[in-house]
């Protein structure tokens, strides 16, 4: 996936940083994709191509910068959800998402997996636990996961990635 680079007046940074560490990317991608008002479809491929874009970089950075190794599987698993919710059409998890202007909550990314592992199996439920825990101990809220403790859960996102290509036609390859 090649990326383009947009520049955002450095207020505009400040502000979304000041409010929580908004994602640019995710809020241009996002914006992009309602304002082209894509079929649902390309919009699962876009989110598929994000989760592996995520994935190989937080692969990249497992043994350079754990932190940010454990936030980029993190966004590669929480892209994976989104873009399965979206091809499983769970109107209730997408309603709400629709009606907050595209911005998902903890709760509406849990269950959407609970409404996925109930399609695929436990096993999904589980990776996003594991993604979970990456995003809280290994990431910016503690910070307390050495490499070879993310690289332990590694497997998890992959395969959640692995599976979700199957499903989606093999798109977003690695």
């Amino acid at each position: 996936m090649s990326t383009v680079i947009v520049d955002v007046p450095r207020t505009l940074y400040d502000e979304a940083v000041r409010r929580g560490g908004l994602d640019i990317g995710e809020l241009v991608v996002d914006a992009l994709v309602k304002a082209l008002n894509l079929d649902p479809e390309v919009a699962v491929r876009v989110r598929l191509e994000l989760a592996v874009k995520y994935l190989n970089e937080g692969r990249e950075l497992i043994d350079k910068d754990p932190v940010q190794a454990s936030e980029k599987l993190h966004k590669a698993a929480e892209e994976v959800v989104k873009a399965l919710a979206q091809h499983y059409d769970l109107k209730d998890v997408l309603g709400r998402v629709e009606g907050r202007g595209g911005r998902w909550t903890v709760t509406d990314l849990a269950r959407a997996v609970a409404a996925i592992a109930d399609r695929l199996g436990k096993w999904f439920e589980e990776a996003w636990d594991t993604a979970n825990y990456l995003h809280v101990w290994g990431g910016f809220h503690e910070a307390k996961l050495d490499s070879e403790l993310v690289r332990r859960r590694l497997p998890d996102i992959e395969r959640m990635i692995q599976e979700a290509q199957k499903i989606l036609g093999g798109e977003g390859k690695e």
